[in-house]
């Protein structure tokens, strides 16, 4: 039985809003399939007539979203109103956005849902409510945690025409340096294969990983660490079985018929992998977190305030992340 995606209304006063009622509207034409905002359905009617928009809306439980979709766009309300405006979060909005994460998990967990799909949030709006996370991976790693066991999320940044990891993430540059350990990079690339065989139906991922410096250390005159940490890592991954190359120049691994030869790149931090995927699909990339129970997806962008509300934001990456995290569920569209 087909079972819906639950997707969070993310930031309010952001363009989540925005995309998810665009992206219903596109259901039929796009052949998307059946998924549920959580969120407020009042604030959602506002919205979508603010936009112009001509929507149909039903407040559901889960169970009820597939059956709805055709013709409304099913919202699950979370007892957390919301009065902040396109462009101008308020005291609303990070209860709000944190609700629906947590609903969203649950519902997974209790198989009413096949995926979680979130919409962007604003980290400051959530700080300044003293929410501790870094970020979206972090809490839904926290809320995946069983027997006191947090695992380890990974980030994936996926289109078509690449897929992309890197090992470090959210950190200056000399701290990413300073992280940088062979343990951390297999055990990320142990995730990313085991995901890439489970999810994406690869029997054999191929993983092509990038040296830390500039062409690959040049046999360590340009740096030693992809000597003595990165080199050592694939090793290891090696004799395990999972099938990796490098470290590789990362500056001439991101061109076409470079690209034909793996199924994912690692880079060894965030702009060394984010950049070459957000030149290539800037509009239609996906984020995708690894080595979490459940399957999470998200668009590749943030929370866009400046055009909240306008009708100028474009939902593809939304709908990208969608129908991703349905093909990874195995499911069919609608």
């Amino acid at each position: 039985m087909t079972k819906p995606l639950a997707l969070t209304i993310g930031e309010p006063a952001g363009i989540g809003p925005d995309i998810a009622i665009a992206a219903w509207l596109r259901r039929r034409a796009d052949g998307l399939p059946p998924f549920y905002l959580i969120g407020d359905v009042d604030f959602m009617r506002d919205r979508a007539k603010a936009l112009g928009a001509t929507v149909a809306f039903a407040q559901v439980t889960a169970e009820q979203a597939v059956a709805t979709f055709a013709d409304v766009l099913p919202v699950l309300p979370t007892g957390h109103p919301v009065t902040a405006r396109p462009g101008h979060p308020d005291a609303t909005s990070a209860p709000a956005a944190i609700a629906a994460i947590r609903q969203a998990v649950a519902d997974v967990n209790a198989g009413r849902a096949a995926a979680v799909v979130t919409n962007p949030i604003a980290k400051s709006v959530l700080y300044r409510a003293g929410f501790t996370h870094p970020g979206h991976t972090e809490f839904l790693a926290e809320l995946a945690a069983r027997d006191g066991v947090t695992p380890m999320p990974v980030m994936m940044l996926w289109s078509p025409d690449l897929a992309v990891v890197p090992v470090t993430i959210h950190l200056a540059l000399r701290d990413a340096i300073t992280t940088l350990t062979s343990d951390l990079i297999v055990a990320t690339c142990r995730i990313v294969a085991a995901d890439l065989k489970r999810h994406f139906g690869l029997s054999d991922p191929r993983l092509a990983i990038a040296g830390l410096n500039p062409h690959a250390g040049e046999d360590g005159s340009l740096g030693s660490e992809d000597q003595t940490i990165v080199a050592p890592a694939i090793e290891v991954l090696r004799r395990e079985g999972i099938s990796v190359r490098g470290p590789l120049p990362a500056d001439t691994m991101f061109h076409a018929a470079a690209r034909r030869t793996y199924d994912c790149a690692i880079g060894m931090y965030h702009d060394q992998a984010l950049i070459p995927i957000k030149t290539l699909a800037f509009d239609d990339g996906v984020n995708v977190t690894l080595g979490l129970p459940f399957i999470r997806t998200s668009p590749d962008h943030g929370t866009a305030f400046d055009i909240a509300g306008t009708g100028r934001a474009n939902p593809s990456s939304l709908i990208a992340a969608l129908r991703l995290a349905a093909r990874m569920a195995g499911q069919a569209a609608a």
